[in-house]
């Protein structure tokens, strides 16, 4: 007699919770979504649990939930290709190299557009040529810039600087753009 006493309370418990739980989701929850799985309590019923609880516009009285992670923009292309660029600073300058161990100028500048995505011309020249002409004032990081009338490439690293792939003996370096002669910058 007694173990018909527990089975009994056991139903009512869980018989209840369904109820209970199925009469609070009615005043809390919106219709199930698509994405609700079906759960079904044997002797009770079967019941649609959606995957995630929608809060409904300004959330819930009295509850403060933290905020959201930050989230930072995309970079653009130039600013990824800085990126590869700077994590080759202190690599050593090899003539017609183009890394991922040694560079030259332009081999610096494409082994750093091609890191990030894209394919940009071999030689300085062909640099200067490809892309979107840009003013010194309107350079941004990442943009192509040349020196010496086209004989030498880098990328602008903002704050006035350039990280290029200097010349034999000295390695990969972040320089001030006003050390060498401007010769124009491009956008790719």
């Amino acid at each position: 007699m007694e173990t018909n006493t527990v089975k009994r309370q056991a139903r009512r418990a869980v018989a209840f919770g369904a109820v209970g739980a199925a009469t609070l989701g009615a005043f809390l929850l919106p219709a199930a979504p698509a994405s609700a799985q079906p759960v079904t309590i044997p002797g009770v019923g079967t019941f649609e649990i959606p995957n995630e609880i929608p809060l409904p516009p300004g959330g819930l009285p009295g509850i403060e939930l933290p905020a959201p992670p930050f989230s930072a923009p995309g970079k653009t292309l130039g600013e990824s290709a800085l990126d590869a660029a700077l994590s080759k600073v202190g690599a050593p300058y090899v003539y017609g190299a183009a890394g991922p161990n040694a560079f030259d100028c332009s081999g610096l500048v494409q082994w750093s557009y091609r890191e990030a995505g894209a394919n940009v011309p071999r030689t300085s020249g062909e640099q200067l040529a490809y892309g979107n002409p840009i003013s010194m004032g309107d350079l941004q990081p990442g943009d192509l810039v040349s020196f010496y009338g086209g004989g030498h490439s880098g990328l602008y690293a903002g704050d006035g600087n350039v990280v290029h792939a200097s010349t034999s003996g000295t390695p990969v370096q972040v320089s001030p753009i006003s050390s060498m002669p401007f010769a124009g910058a491009r956008r790719f």
